[in-house]
């Protein structure tokens, strides 16, 4: 029998978003600038699984996440299901202890998983399917500056200035 994934689409400050929901947590939680191209896209990278559109089942989660891309790293804790390889896993773990608010660089990232190179993590990043939930926008180049995001970079920009913004409140 296939695997059901329960999906939907939803709206925040930085765009519209697709989340998908398998029964041990969520699979996806991706910002769409095309909808159609966001579930062929998910369907492709799931291909053994039943889809249902189910809108007003997953709409108080809606407005948890809608909450979380407005103030990222507020401390709301999901029950993911990441899909990856397992180097991909060990990556986004490591990405979940970064505290919102800060950044690290992918020589670090790499350095943490007892390798020099970088390109393997950058890889495990770009191929996560989780937004905010797991902060590769969090991960910056080695000067500070930003650098690709799946989810363009004026997102993570935006994302990264929220969580510094909430940061500097907490400590005032």
């Amino acid at each position: 029998m296939p695997e059901l994934i329960r999906y939907t689409l939803g709206q925040s400050s930085l765009g519209d978003f697709l989340v998908a929901l398998s029964a041990r947590g969520i699979v996806a939680f991706e910002f769409v600038d095309d909808r159609d191209t966001a579930l062929d896209a998910l369907c492709k990278r799931l291909p053994d699984a039943h889809f249902d559109q189910d809108d007003e089942g997953l709409a108080a989660l809606v407005t948890e996440l809608q909450v979380q891309v407005d103030r990222p790293g507020n401390g709301k804790v999901f029950a993911l299901d990441p899909r990856g390889d397992d180097y991909q896993k060990k990556v986004w773990s490591l990405l979940q202890e970064i505290p919102a608010g800060e950044t690290t660089n992918y020589g670090a990232v790499a350095a943490r998983l007892g390798t020099r190179d970088a390109r393997d993590v950058t890889a495990a990043i770009a191929a996560n399917a989780i937004a905010v939930l797991i902060p590769c926008h969090r991960v910056v180049k080695k000067d500070g500056s930003l650098s690709g995001y799946r989810w363009g970079a004026k997102r993570k920009r935006a994302l990264i200035e929220r969580e510094r913004k909430a940061l500097a409140f907490q400590l005032a």
